[in-house]
């Protein structure tokens, strides 16, 4: 499986603190993958590094086939080449519907001429409810993002990311707050995107990332500590000792 997203032997330090140290590894072109580990790990980090929002001090980050390194472009090619991101907390229009929002967020051109006299057409209208019915939207594209469940929302979030036709997603804590109900949906949403695209999913709770049912990253201190499935790695002394002993 040729990797879509290969992270080279990244360092990255902040005020002295190695944040990442001689960090390694790859994801497949369609992968979901799970990245654990305490607090202050590297995580987020790891991400920002990734999308572009922060420059490592050494190393590098291959993308694509042939590969080219990202550490080239700035945030917005990243995101060009198709690399998007899902916070923590989703981030929608509230005053607008469902549908407004995945319409503002199909990917056309976005230079100024186009975006003034760009007019939804049937092709878009299409889109946005294939991206609603997706994201589990379908009976919801009338609402207004405000009046969703913290949940709904998280998926409103993921179906504009979607709408950017991404080749890689990376989602942060996306079960964080859900009903129960919502985080099945959720991990079933995950590993349906998984297969047509790689998807990373940063995670401090283990039973979601037990029901995501995929190989397991473990950083520590800015490195891969382990990797494998999750009974693999949590049966691991090291990870015992820093992660899970506590």
């Amino acid at each position: 499986m040729s990797a879509l997203l290969e992270v080279d032997s990244i360092s990255v330090s902040f005020d002295g603190f190695k944040a990442i140290n001689n960090l390694s590894f790859n994801i497949g072109e369609a992968e979901l993958r799970a990245v654990i580990g305490p607090n202050g790990a590297g995580k987020t980090t790891f991400m920002d590094i990734v999308t572009g929002k922060t420059r490592p001090d050494a190393g590098d980050v291959k993308w694509g086939t042939p590969p080219k390194s990202l550490l080239r472009m700035n945030e917005a090619q990243i995101a060009r080449e198709g690399v998007g991101r899902k916070f923590q907390r989703p981030t929608v229009f509230e005053d607008q519907t469902v549908a407004d929002n995945l319409t503002m967020a199909l990917k056309a051109s976005r230079n100024p001429f186009s975006v003034l006299g760009w007019r939804p057409s049937a092709a878009s209208d299409d889109k946005v409810a294939d991206l609603a019915s997706e994201v589990g939207l379908a009976q919801q594209v009338g609402r207004k993002a405000g009046e969703l469940s913290h949940g709904q929302k998280q998926w409103l979030e993921i179906g504009m990311l979607l709408a950017q036709e991404p080749r890689l997603l990376l989602v942060d804590e996306p079960a964080a707050g859900m009903t129960l109900a919502e985080r099945e949906q959720t991990t079933a949403l995950l590993v349906r995107l998984a297969q047509t695209r790689a998807v990373v999913v940063v995670e401090h709770d283990m039973d979601f990332v037990r029901r995501l049912n995929c190989k397991v990253t473990v950083l520590h201190q800015g490195s891969v500590l382990a990797e494998g499935s999750l009974d693999h790695v949590t049966r691991n002394p090291d990870v015992i000792e820093v992660y899970l002993g506590r």
